[in-house]
């Protein structure tokens, strides 16, 4: 197989930027079999050994998180062992901008609205701040944003290197390979 073939993948291991750490072993399974000339050179359902290549926590305030994993081992069906370099997958998470912006925004919001109908515009002033300064809370004591990839998510793998499988030789009847 060509260096920059692409294959179907599907994850047996559930990663999150929160818990992994680099290097931390991935599992995954071909989604479909690789056709070689039309026979099928490797089968669906073989497995796919690698590690997490990146782990970038993101903030409660700023910073997405990001995970990165590669693999480097196919596991045939037979038990046959072959090393297999591809890219790096990557899987972003939610930027934490939004999130501390409504929660922020509308606890300001709030505030403001509380301030007024007691205290009038001076009210208003106070209610805002407090209620940014409570929002702001809620984002510091609440969770960061996770990069996460679930067991059996679909994948597509680069393949970054060549690599040769020997597919078996099947012949006719009459002694002719197909």
């Amino acid at each position: 197989m060509a260096s920059d073939s692409v294959i179907g993948i599907r994850l047996d291991s559930t990663i999150s930027s929160e818990t992994a750490r680099v290097e931390d072993r991935v599992n995954a399974r071909l989604s479909r079999d690789v056709l070689v000339g039309g026979r099928v050179a490797i089968a669906s359902g073989s497995r796919l050994e690698g590690v997490v290549t990146l782990v970038e926590r993101g903030g409660k305030f700023k910073g997405r998180p990001r995970l990165g994993i590669a693999f480097n081992t196919l596991v045939l069906a037979d038990g046959t062992r072959v090393s297999i370099q591809t890219g790096t997958i990557f899987r972003d998470g939610n930027s934490p901008a939004n999130h501390v912006n409504a929660k922020v925004g509308g606890s300001a919001l709030i505030g403001a609205i509380v301030g007024a109908m007691i205290g009038g515009k001076k009210g208003a002033i106070v209610g805002t701040t407090a209620g940014a300064a409570g929002g702001a809370a809620a984002v510091a004591a609440g969770d960061r944003a996770e990069a996460v990839m679930t067991s059996g998510t679909q994948l597509t793998a680069r393949l970054t290197a060549p690599i040769t499988v020997l597919i078996e030789r099947v012949y006719d009847e009459e002694g002719r390979r197909d």
